[in-house]
């Protein structure tokens, strides 16, 4: 399938092997649900990566699938906070140059502070705002923000590593193939 926009990686198309049959679906609602696939896969890298959602220590179940919720819970506040500065500097500078790690960093550094900082009283405004206006805020606090602090560090291409030189005098004898001379 030939897709209008470029995915991140820069590919223009996508191929899908299935076996469904066309009455179960065509090609297009196939590839549709594919790329939301991604979208979820993707949001679980982040998991991973920027919450800790797979802390190994945490040994039994009840646990780990609280610490799993609380990465989920943290993931959809990240997510608001990037669609508050998607509205404000723009959805595609938000997604290309901001880094989603820099942005949990410090959320999860601030959060310690700003509860000793700021007595609890304060923060019961929260609680009764709408949707609407807590989303203005939001948006207020977005357009204070110095972008730069969480501007993503893309890596370059990777060098090759040089080709290794063997030694002329003695070829190269795979470990495998002594330890079963050995046995034998």
């Amino acid at each position: 399938m030939r897709l209008k926009e470029k995915t991140r990686d820069g590919d223009s198309d996508i191929c899908i092997i299935c076996n469904l049959s066309k009455a179960k679906a065509n090609a297009k609602k196939i590839a549709q649900l594919y790329r939301g696939r991604w979208t979820i896969e993707t949001a679980f890298q982040h998991l991973a990566a920027f919450f800790n959602s797979e802390i190994n220590a945490l040994g039994y179940p009840r646990a780990a699938l609280f610490g799993f919720c609380v990465a989920l819970v943290s993931y959809i506040i990240l997510s608001v906070i990037k669609a508050a500065m998607g509205a404000v500097h723009g959805a595609k500078v938000v997604e290309n140059d901001i880094s989603g790690y820099y942005l949990a960093d410090e959320i999860s550094a601030t959060y310690r502070g700003m509860l000793i900082a700021i007595p609890e009283k304060n923060w019961l405004v929260f609680q009764s705002m709408t949707p609407l206006k807590f989303a203005n805020v939001l948006k207020k606090l977005s357009a204070n923000m110095k972008l730069y602090r969480f501007q993503k560090h893309p890596r370059g291409p990777k060098k090759q590593q040089p080709k290794r030189k063997g030694s002329k005098k003695r070829a190269h004898v795979s470990t495998a193939k002594i330890l079963a001379k050995r046995k034998k």
